[in-house]
């Protein structure tokens, strides 16, 4: 670093940006000159990044400090990518003090800055911290000046120092060494279990309806997509918020996960800086594409990668936009979503499961003729708004059939949710066995090679289904659900081979589907 007459021409900071869920590294230059005093921002900005000098220039005015009148050009490296946010502003601040000589380079190797400045150079948070601490420490850095707001959240990633800092005097005293550079020492490991206590629901308060709790216990083991079918106040949406109370509890790794994605989103808080309850995100029927599929000038995740890991459950399926809905196509059968924008391309995770729900006509009471008001062209036109291509993506179709008296004054004690988790988790246990080898967790995610690796069916099966691929001409995708929905009913019973009834039972799931769209 060259020296003339005291101060310090150049500065380099570390810094850090977020694609999407990708981390970037970024250095953040600093280079004072003799010239037209003021401030000169080069790179590829956005125009939060350029205002960030009137942030900067004030918030360093406001320590007291004056420093002469120079051109101060400050770079952020690499050009070619646009940065946005606000993340740079202490960064930069950082950069152009030690380009004055005010902090001396050694101090700031391995060392990342991120935090938003005011004009009183306090040190605001931003989103996405815990995605961009995770990415810092695949990075090789070794610690990282943040604010007080972003520090539980930070927190949750071990294995990187974090000082937690409320303004930019702070940040100057401890780079000069007139303050001790203090760690925040991070509280025992997070209690995973209370995940599993904080549902107010359960599914013991569930009467009747024992197909449709088989089929959501057969949906949760497999991570299978679910369509009910049936009347208003069959149970449908009691049901499906209550599957979360029966999916295995969630391991730190998928914690992370999740959450970085809430991070990203803003949506994490210093009371819960970590997800550790499956999410259940169930918009309004009147979503837009957009809103469910992520997007934006800076592309946000939507509903789709919200619901990640957990469930993301659409009430009212056929009146829900034919847009929105057609967008759920890419991400169901690849879990993920790619967004393009003119800036660039992000991919978002979008391993959801899909549950919905619907009435089978405008009235609701089709297919039971003495109810239903619709005419045969209402019913039809109601039932095209589902595409069969959407329909294809969906495993497990069952019908919620309207609920009895005897059923609902029945005083005995239902099945809880905790009894059925137990069966899931050990479907799940055995599906994780399995796939040991491969990058996929659940048998709704095997690829037609592996379906034909693990569902093997005896010669006598073989011609039965045949018959029925034939009888009901599936197509090549609905054959290999059905054998997905038949190795996970066997995983409930904990058999290796795929019997008669599990077969039965699977195309079962899609006779449903074809009662009301087949014609």
């Amino acid at each position: 670093m060259k020296c003339r007459g005291g101060i310090f021409l150049f500065g380099k900071i570390n810094g850090m940006y977020l694609q999407g869920l990708d981390g970037l590294r970024i250095f953040i230059e600093a280079d004072v000159s003799d010239g037209l005093p003021g401030y000169v921002f080069v790179g590829y900005l956005a125009s939060e990044v350029r205002e960030s000098q009137d942030r900067v220039r004030t918030a360093i005015r406001n320590l007291g400090l004056s420093l002469p009148p120079k051109k101060v050009t400050i770079n952020l490296s690499p050009a070619d990518i646009r940065k946005e946010g606000t993340g740079f502003d202490l960064a930069i601040a950082v950069a152009i003090l030690m380009a004055h000589g005010l902090i001396l380079p050694e101090i700031t190797e391995n060392t990342v800055f991120i935090g938003e400045l005011g004009l009183d150079g306090k040190i605001k948070g931003v989103p996405g911290i815990l995605a961009l601490t995770a990415w810092a420490k695949e990075f090789g850095f070794t610690r990282i000046f943040l604010s007080k707001e972003n520090l539980q959240e930070a927190a949750v990633i071990e294995g990187i120092g974090l000082v937690a800092v409320e303004n930019l005097s702070e940040v100057l005293k401890m780079l000069q060494g007139n303050m001790p550079i203090t760690e925040y020492q991070r509280e025992a490991q997070v209690d995973m279990s209370r995940g599993m206590n904080c549902y107010d629901v359960d599914f013991s308060e569930v009467n009747g309806q024992t197909v449709l709790r088989r089929a959501a216990e057969v949906a949760a083991a497999g991570m299978h997509n679910l369509l009910m079918i049936g009347p208003a106040g069959s149970g449908k949406t009691m049901v499906a918020r209550r599957i979360p109370t029966i999916l295995p509890k969630l391991e730190l790794e998928e914690c992370i996960e999740i959450s970085k994605i809430y991070s990203v989103s803003h949506l994490l808080s210093e009371q819960e800086p970590l997800i550790v309850k499956r999410p259940f995100r169930a918009p309004h029927h009147s979503i837009s594409a957009q809103a469910l599929a992520g997007g934006g000038s800076r592309p946000k995740p939507g509903e789709v990668s919200l619901a990640t890991g957990g469930i993301l459950f659409l009430d009212e399926l056929p009146e829900m936009g034919n847009v929105a809905l057609e967008t759920l196509r890419q991400p169901l059968e690849e879990r993920k979503i790619t967004i393009s924008r003119v800036h660039g391309t992000v991919c978002y995770p979008a391993n959801a499961q899909l549950v919905s729900a619907m009435n089978p006509c405008k009235c609701g009471h089709f297919p039971n003729l003495e109810k239903c008001t619709c005419t045969s062209g209402q019913i039809k036109r109601y039932l095209s708004k589902v595409s069969r291509p959407l329909l294809d993506r969906i495993d497990i179709c069952v019908e919620a059939a309207a609920v009895t008296y005897d059923e609902i004054s029945r005083k005995g004690q239902n099945e809880s949710s905790e009894e059925i988790r137990k069966r899931v988790e050990k479907a799940r246990a055995i599906q994780s066995a399995r796939f040991k080898e491969f990058s996929i967790r659940c048998n709704s995610e095997m690829s037609g090679k592996l379906v034909r690796k693990f569902c093997n069916i005896n010669n006598e099966e073989s011609q039965f289904m045949k018959a029925v691929f034939e009888e009901m001409e599936l197509s090549a995708r609905m054959y290999d659900k059905i054998l997905k929905v038949a190795r996970t009913t066997a995983d409930l019973d904990g058999r290796e081979e795929i019997a008669h009834r599990d077969l039965c039972e699977a195309i079962s799931y899609v006779r449903v589907r074809d009662k009301y769209w087949k014609n």
